[in-house]
């Protein structure tokens, strides 16, 4: 199901046992992604019907199935990361606390081959089986995996990434050494991840005070929405219309059953005369009196009406004397005609459908604040802005509209 994702290394000669079913890895070496794969026995041991889809690994179905090690990002909160921090192909990003290794995946993947993910773990254990993750994924050459406290030992780093994304119980610790970290040529941007509104207000006190600007917090939520489509509705009078024709259809079909039981009732009753004919002939014995014999008759043909209109309603046997002598009606409404088959079809493929959304009832709740921050390269505009007569006008300037100041003063030049 999609719910239940699982991570497989092929390997010949092993089996897969799930309460689907069981499946052999040789089953699904050389199988296109996306194709099927039937069980071969039943986990009881009788006919399989389960399946499997083998699909193409990605950083996001490793996000649904990878083990826990603690809180991780889902896709929402990483294509946001992702984009405001500008990470591309080719970027030189720092992640602070490694974890599980989903913001790690996501990451890996953007930068591309051209690129590099710095990434710092604490806690030795988790450590250890992300760098035996990383080793078994193909991420060595872009990922630099270390064992540190960035908090206390700092990133080690000096100008050298274009991004930093922290996840950290205390990230306002390591503002002083991601600022050391950010290039200081270009714009660097910084984002913080903190599950606590009073983490958040440490942490964007910490930002003011180390000069990042344009400090802002957000909170990413889900609201899944289901699209279908459905015919459109019709209008009071086809409504209507429908009806009509459903009641006239009706007494079409009761006007046939009517004209049936009759011809049948003649039928049984020239029958019947032949038989009274060749009972009178031979009495049966201790039968003598006429009164009694057609007392029997009228029995008999009482069950014979009894009979022949059985599952009709009483309303319907009254019925027959109005249209007895239009016969040809009936036979008239029976006949269908092609511009009748070919009125319904018109009918059906007018019949548009239309798009209609729905809100799930449940979605994902609150996972944490993203709180992003700009560093801008005053020092670098400075240095390269030429000294004028008019130096403190343009170092206010300069402070206030770092390009556009810039510009000017080249312009002037």
């Amino acid at each position: 199901t999609r719910d239940l994702i699982q991570p497989l290394t092929i390997t010949s000669g092993k089996d897969y046992n799930t309460k689907f079913g069981n499946f052999k890895h040789t089953d699904f070496i050389g199988v296109p992604y996306g194709s099927k794969v039937p069980a071969r026995t039943s986990s009881s041991g009788g006919a399989a019907r389960g399946f499997v889809i083998v699909l193409r690994p990605t950083p996001e179905l490793w996000t649904l199935a990878l083990p826990h090690r603690t809180q991780i990002l889902y896709l929402a909160d990483i294509a946001f990361i992702t984009s405001w921090l500008g990470i591309k192909r080719g970027s030189r990003v720092v992640e602070a606390g490694t974890g599980s290794g989903s913001f790690s995946h996501s990451v890996t993947r953007t930068v591309g081959s051209t690129g590099k993910l710095y990434s710092f773990e604490f806690h030795e254990a988790r450590f250890l089986k992300a760098k035996d993750e990383f080793q078994r994924h193909g991420m060595a050459d872009i990922v630099t995996l270390q064992h540190r406290n960035v908090c206390k030992e700092g990133f080690g780093l000096i100008d050298e990434v274009n991004a930093v994304f922290l996840d950290l119980p205390a990230p306002w610790d390591a503002i002083a050494s991601a600022k050391e970290a950010l290039k200081k040529d270009r714009v660097s941007r910084i984002c913080c991840f903190s599950p606590c509104i009073e983490q958040v207000l440490r942490t964007v006190t910490a930002l003011n005070e180390h000069g990042f600007t344009e400090i802002t917090t957000y909170e990413t939520l889900l609201r899944p929405i289901e699209v279908f489509q459905t015919p459109s509705l019709l209008s009071v009078s086809t409504l209507s219309e429908k009806l009509k024709e459903s009641e006239r259809k009706r007494e079409d079909k009761r006007l046939r059953q009517i004209e049936a039981n009759k011809r049948a009732l003649n039928q049984n009753g020239d029958g019947a005369g032949k038989k009274r004919k060749r009972d009178e002939a031979e009495p049966e014995v201790g039968v003598t009196t006429e009164e009694t014999g057609n007392a029997g008759e009228g029995d008999a043909e009482l069950k014979r009406l009894k009979t022949d209109a059985d599952g009709m309603d009483v309303d319907d046997v009254a019925v027959p004397l109005a249209v007895t002598e239009e016969p040809s009606s009936s036979s008239t409404l029976t006949t269908s005609t092609p511009g009748n088959k070919n009125a319904k079809r018109e009918e059906s493929s007018s019949l548009t459908k239309i798009n209609i959304s729905k809100a799930l009832p449940e979605v994902r709740g609150h996972t944490s604040y993203l709180t992003f921050a700009v560093l801008v390269p005053y020092k670098s505009l400075q240095s390269s802005t030429t000294p004028t007569a008019g130096s403190a006008v343009a170092d206010e300037t300069i402070k206030e509209e770092p390009i556009q100041s810039a510009t000017s003063s080249n312009g002037e030049n």
